[in-house]
């Protein structure tokens, strides 16, 4: 068969499949009730446009041979921002920022049930708690009206909205949103698992939510965008509720607002510099004339270890970004906002292979005007993965003030200690039942644990 001949062929098993999907995803619409119905016609068009796009790219979706260093003045160094000090009518600019937190993740890597913005992680405070004490902080300490946001996925909204009446009484203004929901694809034969809308009982693993790059649809289809535009807001900083070191930076905020130059920013990336344990993480590149997001799920084979190189991409992103709102706005309306399909292979419980589409909220970056990345200090990264993570943050290497963590003046060293521990810690409860007393850790450099280890009370740990 000619090369014509092929692609026309493959062509009309593109076409031939997407009607497929098409008729699929009617059928489901049809069990829908009244009141489900339009967010569900939403999420299953948003859904459709995905699919379309995954069956029209192949491959890679960067070009290697065209990735270059990104120029020097679009990474700034957070001390050259900080050096700007802050204008007398920072409370002004403040009330021009929302926060937003993706809280559409489980705890179930951790062992836990339910949204994983609810696991306890110092204090008896989970990392909403923290959260909130954080921007009631704001609020009293300038007397402004900084709102919290949370985007919510299926599977954390019911209980995380039972949850937010305790902060009734707290000084923030707490806002949610969903993010959207779509069908996991059968991988032999690219149609959706789902029969019908419900996500109970056999249903259950046929829906997922698309990942935080979905944040930009579900945020103007909510009309929380518009609502926060009608309020005089600007800006909107984006971060992983279990990124404990992603606090509002008034610094950062400063330099959005008032520019240098005049010319406002629409987004802004934090980045920090790799090490050893951050080699997959997304970096930030120039491409084509734009700053870009490139992730390891993009390079293609032969060059991974080359993106992995800490001397040639040396910093990651945080996902810690602030993004104006107004051209969220704009680029929503002209269906402008271009990420990357990440294709997530899943086994489900009774062994189906299936695939989810999902994109990035960072990857976005190159749909904005006057883009730029923040070289900050690694004590903005401070995600809770896993217990290992848990541990350090759980213990004296930091102190808690305001709901924000700050590693403790008492430790010498400014980088935290590597901790590995084994496969009897990986649930929360088992973690903590190994653990008398959180040990002393200030002198630690590493620690690695395997086996069936338990710590007594007042231990100190140093190497």
């Amino acid at each position: 068969m000619s090369q014509d001949g092929a692609s026309q062929f493959q062509e009309v098993i593109r076409q031939e499949l997407e009607l497929s999907v098409k008729k699929e995803l009617e059928k489901i619409l049809t069990t829908a009730s009244s009141h489900e119905f339009e967010h569900t016609k939403k999420d299953l068009d948003g859904f459709r446009k995905l699919f379309h796009r995954f069956l029209q790219e192949k491959g890679p979706s960067v070009d290697w041979g065209k990735i270059q260093r990104p120029p020097e003045d679009s990474i700034q160094p957070y001390e050259k921002i900080k050096a700007r000090g802050l204008p007398d009518n920072i409370s002004s600019v403040l009330n021009k920022l929302v926060v937003v937190k993706l809280n559409g993740g489980l705890g179930t890597s951790m062992g836990c049930k339910g949204p994983k913005s609810l696991i306890g992680v110092r204090n008896e405070n989970t990392f909403l708690d923290l959260t909130v004490q954080q921007i009631e902080h704001l609020n009293k300490t300038y007397n402004t009206d900084v709102p919290l946001v949370l985007m919510n996925s299926f599977n954390t909204d019911e209980d995380t909205k039972k949850i937010l009446q305790k902060y009734n009484h707290c000084r923030v203004k707490i806002y949610t949103f969903n993010q959207s929901r779509y069908p996991r694809i059968n991988k032999e034969s690219l149609l959706p698992v789902a029969k019908d809308v419900s996500y109970s009982g056999e249903n259950t693993e046929a829906w997922y939510p698309p990942g935080h790059g979905d944040i930009y649809a579900s945020f103007y289809n909510s009309g929380l965008l518009d609502t926060f535009i009608g309020e005089g807001k600007e800006y909107i900083f984006v971060s992983n509720i279990d990124n404990l070191g992603a606090t509002v930076d008034l610094y950062i905020l400063n330099h959005l607002m008032n520019p240098p130059n005049g010319k406002r920013c629409e987004f802004v990336m934090e980045v920090t510099n790799k090490t050893r344990a951050d080699v997959k993480g997304g970096t930030l590149t120039q491409y084509e004339g734009k700053l870009r997001l490139v992730e390891i799920a993009q390079v293609p084979k032969a060059h991974v270890d080359e993106f992995k190189s800490v001397s040639k991409f040396k910093i990651f992103n945080t996902n810690n970004l602030w993004i104006s709102l107004a051209a969220v706005k704009r680029l929503q309306e002209q269906n402008a906002i271009d990420m990357e399909i990440i294709v997530n292979a899943k086994t489900l419980d009774g062994g189906l292979n299936v695939i989810q589409l999902e994109t990035a909220v960072g990857a976005a970056i190159k749909s904005f005007e006057n883009s730029l990345g923040i070289n900050v200090p690694r004590s903005r990264f401070l995600p809770v993965k896993t217990t290992s993570d848990l541990l350090l943050v759980m213990s004296n290497l930091y102190s808690l003030n305001a709901g924000s963590l700050t590693m403790s003046e008492k430790r010498e060293f400014p980088t935290v200690p590597l901790v590995k521990l084994g496969s009897s810690f990986t649930k929360v409860q088992d973690y903590l039942r190994r653990f008398e007393s959180i040990p002393d850790m200030l002198e630690l450099d590493h620690l690695t644990v395997s086996g069936d280890v338990t710590f007594g009370k007042n231990v100190s740990l140093k190497n």
